[in-house]
């Protein structure tokens, strides 16, 4: 298989290479889980992006460079896909890889996202592929068990560290929040006293910035 997403291993090795399509930016098509297989209680879609060399991107500029790279809806449908991608530990440059409900895009501005905010943990190098897998099987399992307030999660590969982050409905709901944070706290082993940052989308939009100016947690 010769794909060309920087996300997504070049090679022929494994089955179900038919769910990674070339897609269109914002393009979701609903699927079905197959005979047999162990269904999801939501669909789901791997995005990538990556920012381009030279200076800051407008918004416009870095909705075109988001992908959709393949849709799941069960167990099977998700690890077919998943073993054709590079791990996180292997991606470059200023990379994001999200995994978000079906219909709602990995965007602040999204009507899903524009209410509500994303819990944030600053990884050194070398520990995010399996803090991004714990985090990614803790989220289609439902192990944070907030209903619908879990959007999706990303895991974002810069240059000094690596940061991976769980989007929420609803920013304004304190108990959810708290709950997704343990629950997180949980899924990664973090050890006690780890400093968690909470920011709300519209903060985001303020300051066009995912990381910047955030709010401070101790676990």
């Amino acid at each position: 298989m010769n794909n060309k997403f920087d996300a997504l291993k070049d090679d022929d090795s494994g089955s179900g290479s038919e769910d990674i399509k070339d897609e269109s930016a914002f393009t979701f098509k609903d699927v079905e889980p197959g005979a047999g297989e162990h269904p999801l209680q939501y669909t789901y879609c791997f995005w990538y992006s990556k920012k381009p060399p030279g200076r800051n991107q407008d918004a416009s500029s870095f909705e075109k460079n988001m992908k959709i790279i393949g849709t799941f809806r069960s167990v099977e449908q998700f690890w077919r896909i998943y073993s054709h991608m590079i791990r996180a530990n292997d991606l470059t440059g200023h990379s994001d890889v999200h995994v978000f409900k079906g219909g709602i895009k990995p965007l602040w501005e999204d009507k899903a996202n524009r209410l509500g905010g994303k819990w944030i943990v600053r990884l050194r190098k070398g520990l995010v592929a399996r803090c991004w897998e714990n985090l990614i099987l803790a989220m289609l399992g439902e192990q944070f068990m907030v209903g619908d307030e879990v959007c999706g999660a990303v895991v974002s590969i810069r240059f000094q560290e690596d940061i991976i982050s769980i989007w929420n409905r609803s920013a304004n709901e304190s108990q959810v929040t708290s709950r997704i944070r343990d629950t997180l706290c949980r899924v990664l082993n973090l050890p006690p006293n780890t400093v968690m940052e909470y920011k709300t989308h519209n903060e985001s939009l303020k300051d066009r910035s995912s990381f910047r100016n955030t709010e401070f947690f101790t676990r």
